[in-house]
């Protein structure tokens, strides 16, 4: 069962030190191609039975993005011209070179959660929040930013706590057992220097 969508922000917000020292584990830790099969079978199961359109956090807290290729599909959906549709939906980003929504709450979500766009939903949207992509070890902070947002990627992050068995700790002593599960003294292994 997930978490409810109404309380992952809080809930994300309460674990977001845990969340960066897991970060830091899984870069000191984790294979980044056994990282990334890791996340791609955790979103399938996950998402497998999830229906996104009984959460839509991430259209209710980010503004929708169409890359400029994407515009004139998306004016297909609602019959107009791309000048039209521009005007009435979309601001440029310059330093993306894309355009987004005007506002936030996305302009496209429908109250059923539905996208407005249809099959026109830009790629981004289809594949957020990422969890089946390559390199989510370079991706990490991004993750962590979206566990605040979707269910799907709080709960992908606490399984992963398990399989690594992560332990988040107040204070480890270069003395202590290192949290990973060496067996070795934490100074002489995760807190090298």
């Amino acid at each position: 069962m997930l978490i409810n969508p109404d309380k992952v922000k809080a809930k994300a917000k309460s674990k977001e030190n845990e969340n960066y020292a897991f970060r830091t584990y899984l870069k000191m830790h984790a294979d980044p191609p056994k990282l990334d099969e890791q996340f791609r079978k955790l979103h399938e199961e996950f998402f497998s039975g999830y229906d996104c359109s009984q959460c839509r956090n991430c259209c209710k807290m980010y503004r929708g993005v169409i890359p400029q290729e994407d515009v004139e599909k998306a004016a297909g959906q609602f019959s107009m011209s791309r000048g039209e549709f521009i005007e009435r939906f979309l601001e440029y980003d310059s330093g993306e070179m894309s355009y987004t929504t005007k506002h936030c709450p996305c302009d496209f979500l429908e109250e059923n959660g539905a996208c407005a766009l249809g099959d026109s939903k830009p790629a981004n949207c289809r594949k957020y929040p990422y969890t089946d992509q390559p390199d989510r070890m370079g991706s990490l902070l991004s993750i962590i930013e979206s566990a605040a947002v979707c269910p799907v990627v709080y709960e992908i992050l606490e399984r992963l706590k398990e399989e690594y068995h992560f332990i988040k700790r107040k204070r480890v002593y270069p003395n202590d057992p290192c949290p990973c599960g060496s067996g070795l003294k934490y100074k002489k292994c995760c807190g090298r220097q």
